[in-house]
C-alpha cells in the first residue's frame, strides 16, 4: 500500500508523541466519535485540506508507513467522494509516522499539493 497522511493539529500531534498513539479521527471528532481515523493518500491530501481545514493554521501533516501501522487500514468509499479513502480502525501508533511537517495555508487560505514519496 502506498504511504498514507493526516492532517493534524499542532496541538493534537504534541499530546500523541507524549502518549504514544494518536486518536483524532478529524477535526473535531475522534476515534470513539468516528470507528476510525480519517487518512488520505498523498493525491487527495489538498482536497481534504482545502474542503475541511481552508485558512486554519497550526496544522501538521504527517506522512504514515502503513506496515508500520498496529491497525487495520481499510480503503473505502465516502459519501459522495469521487474516490475512496483510506481509514485506520483503531489508534495511531507514533512509531508509524515516518515524517512530519507544517502544513499551513497559502495567502487565500487553500493549501499545496502533496508529491508522493
Amino acid at each position: 500500500m502506498e504511504r498514507l497522511f493526516h492532517i493534524a493539529r499542532t496541538d493534537d500531534w504534541d499530546a500523541a508523541k507524549r502518549d504514544g498513539t494518536y486518536t483524532v479521527s478529524s477535526l473535531g471528532r475522534t476515534l470513539a466519535d468516528e470507528g476510525f481515523i480519517h487518512m488520505s493518500f498523498a493525491r487527495q491530501v489538498k482536497q481534504v485540506a482545502d474542503l475541511v481545514y481552508r485558512g486554519m493554521t497550526g496544522l501538521v501533516l504527517l506522512r504514515i508507513d502503513p506496515a508500520k501501522l498496529g491497525a487495520p487500514v481499510v480503503v473505502e468509499q465516502v459519501g459522495g467522494a469521487p474516490e475512496p479513502f483510506p481509514h485506520l480502525y483503531g489508534a495511531l501508533n507514533t512509531d508509524a509516522v515516518e515524517m512530519v511537517r507544517s502544513y499551513e495555508p497559502r495567502a487565500d487560505g487553500t493549501f499545496d499539493p502533496v508529491l508522493a514519496d
